[in-house]
């Protein structure tokens, strides 16, 4: 199970952060990644960080304001999110997977319930 939260209000060019904690598996050996889907909008791929931290990967459309960490000791993941725009609003959602995930919904096994982030303008 995914539990994530963080999400809220916000106005564009503050920072939130996004936090997921993770039961019922190994979270050491998982990849662990955020999606996020806006209103009428497909869910799209925003960070992911390896099983042992070494590697993350983001979004262009977040890369360089967004920052994804994970601290196996508490089975969490968390998103910093700096500098945000309008265009960021959406439903955040955690996932996890034991092999090896990527920018591709499919490569994710499990899901978290989501959290909403919204940015006025």
């Amino acid at each position: 199970q995914l539990q994530a939260f963080g999400g809220g209000l916000v106005q564009a060019g503050d920072s939130l952060r996004l936090s997921c904690t993770a039961s019922g598996l190994i979270f050491a050996n998982c990849d662990m990644g955020w999606f996020r889907q806006a209103p009428g909008k497909a869910r799209e791929f925003v960070a992911a960080i390896s099983w042992n931290g070494v590697a993350a990967i983001y979004a262009d459309s977040v890369k360089g304001r967004f920052a994804i960490s994970r601290v196996d000791t508490k089975n969490m993941v968390s998103l910093q999110m700096n500098s945000l725009k309008p265009e960021d609003t959406a439903v955040y959602y955690c996932a996890a997977t034991e092999r090896r995930g990527g920018r591709n919904i499919g490569s994710w096994d499990f899901w978290g319930q989501g959290t909403l982030v919204t940015v006025s303008s």
